[in-house]
């Protein structure tokens, strides 16, 4: 059949779509700013209709209305990263939190959870009939693929992002065309403290280096003090606005790259509408899915690859936690682990945990003798290299314990470092 008859035929409605899906369905939702909102509304909606339908997802930016407690036996959500719309429902119960890394999610889908309908937003189609996942490819594509029911919501306003990154329209179940503006994230308010932190960790990256950066007010602090820098690459789960300030500016150039030479390589992005029209149709853009971009053994393909990444909190040993506060979840792996393998993998690279040294308005230490009661480990301490909060750098790798304990507590707030070292006398009496 002629694609553009098929897609004349698959064309319908979000609530004429939404009709397909099955009680006891397993339905993947696209990621972040992907996330097809107006059909997601419909679903809702439609919520009567339903009994145990599983939604399944990482970060949710819109409503998440199905995870409303008069929902409860309509959806129910399983989250690999809870966000601000998900985060309270979880510490209700009300939602299921899997741990997985971020590059192996779309295998787990595949062999584990085999979802029965995954529902996506793309571009209009190309004149070969190929739409692009857009901002969105990462788990996405995968998930399509294995799906037996794709719903997409084809929308003029999302990016033609290149690479790999399209689905043919005969994948496609249901086709919606609706225009609505694809979901932006405003930049952070950067505060003194992570500038302070961006300038140190500014310090730690060379001319030539490729990056890595997370998402939040930390790596956009990293940006403003890279302006000086020759020739940097981008290798990253995700990248915002400032990258393109720095494109602009001429700093990333992806010249020095040793993997994906000339090209700015991520899986997602989040941020406003220059961002996606920056990466409209741009071939020095590639997007992949997940488990190829994230993979550690890629990613150490790139040489001096420095990778970026926050955290909640960070004991004397060097173990890092960044996805619960406790026994309370508040957040995911993400791609944290993979990109800090692939660095520690990569000729020349360097893994940094930054973060802000206090929390709870300067009341509670971020690097502590011991870790919350409950809290789930992220990074091992033998994975862990470079830590910087505003007060300095500490190198970890290649460290004793002891070395690591020292370091760890000169960069930590003065308010809290003589408790710090009280704990370090009771380790280690033969120092004193």
């Amino acid at each position: 059949m002629d694609w553009k008859t098929w897609y004349q035929e698959h064309l319908c409605t979000a609530q004429e779509a939404v009709q397909k899906i099955q009680s006891g369905s397993r339905v993947v939702v696209a990621h972040a700013c992907g996330e097809p909102s107006a059909i997601l509304d419909a679903m809702v909606a439609n919520a009567a209709q339903y009994r145990n339908v599983e939604i399944i997802h990482m970060v949710a930016m819109g409503k998440a209305e199905y995870c409303k407690p008069e929902y409860d036996e309509n959806f129910h959500h399983n989250a690999f990263f809870l966000g601000g719309s998900t985060r309270a429902a979880a510490a209700e119960g009300r939602v299921d939190f899997t741990p997985v890394y971020f590059s192996e999610i779309p295998g787990v889908l595949r062999e584990e959870l085999r979802p029965n309908v995954t529902m996506l937003q793309c571009s209009p189609p190309d004149e070969h009939g190929y739409v692009s996942l857009g901002v969105s490819v990462d788990y996405t594509k995968g998930a399509a693929e294995t799906s037996d029911l794709v719903i997409a919501q084809v929308n003029k306003n999302m990016p033609r992002t290149l690479g790999d990154s399209f689905l043919h329209v005969t994948q496609i179940g249901c086709l919606v065309e609706l225009d609505t503006p694809v979901i932006e994230l405003a930049p952070p308010r950067i505060t003194q403290v992570e500038r302070a932190i961006g300038e140190n960790v500014a310090q730690l990256i060379k001319d030539g280096d490729t990056l890595q950066l997370g998402i939040g007010a930390i790596p956009d602090a990293v940006l403003l003090f890279l302006k000086e820098k020759n020739d940097l690459g981008i290798h990253t789960e995700m990248f915002s606005d400032g990258v393109v300030e720095l494109v602009e500016a001429g700093v990333i150039t992806n010249k020095a790259k040793t993997l994906h030479r000339g090209q700015s390589v991520a899986t997602f992005l989040m941020g406003t509408r220059r961002l996606y029209d920056y990466v409209d149709n741009n071939p020095a853009v590639a997007m992949y899915p997940v488990d190829y971009v994230n993979d550690p053994y890629v990613i150490g393909q790139n040489d001096n690859l420095v990778s970026i990444n926050s955290c909640v909190q960070i004991d004397i040993m060097g173990q890092v936690v960044s996805t619960s506060a406790g026994l309370r979840q508040i957040s995911g792996v993400g791609g944290q682990v993979d990109f800090v393998r692939g660095a520690n993998l990569s000729k020349g690279g360097r893994a940094i945990m930054a973060m802000p040294s206090t929390t709870g308005k300067g009341k509670i230490s971020k690097i502590v003798p011991f870790l919350d009661q409950g809290s789930a480990v992220t990074t091992s301490r033998n994975d862990v290299n470079y830590v910087v909060t505003e007060y300095g750098i500490a190198q970890l790798r290649g460290k004793s314990l002891r070395k690591r304990a020292e370091a760890l507590i000169e960069i930590a707030h003065p308010d809290f470092r003589a408790e710090l070292r009280a704990e370090f006398r009771r380790r280690y009496p033969r120092d004193y």
